[in-house]
């Protein structure tokens, strides 16, 4: 019964998940408003921060990582830096040819 407690406890609100639902929705809105735009290469980067905030509010609020614990955290990094790291490399691949 402990364990039930403790996910009890950590859970959000309807009310939560409606806002982090409609803030993607806008942050979804605006890449697509600044994929219409000519910003030369900042385009790209603008949607790749974009992106990276928006994961970052599905991480913590619809799968709960906050109230994980440290193990599971550190493995979620680990593998968002070999992520970052395949990115890097596209993009250096991309970029020289």
């Amino acid at each position: 019964m402990e364990k039930h407690d403790y996910y009890h406890e950590h859970s959000h609100s309807y009310g939560i998940y409606i806002l982090v639902w409609l803030a993607l929705m806008a942050l979804t809105a605006i890449t697509v408003a600044v994929a219409g735009m000519d910003i030369g290469r900042f385009t790209v980067a603008t949607a790749l921060i974009i992106a990276a905030f928006k994961a970052y509010l599905v991480l913590t609020i619809f799968m709960h990582l906050r109230s994980e614990t440290k193990t599971f955290v550190v493995f979620v990094l680990v593998a968002l830096l070999f992520l970052g790291i395949s990115f890097v490399l596209l993009f250096s691949d991309y970029s020289f040819h």
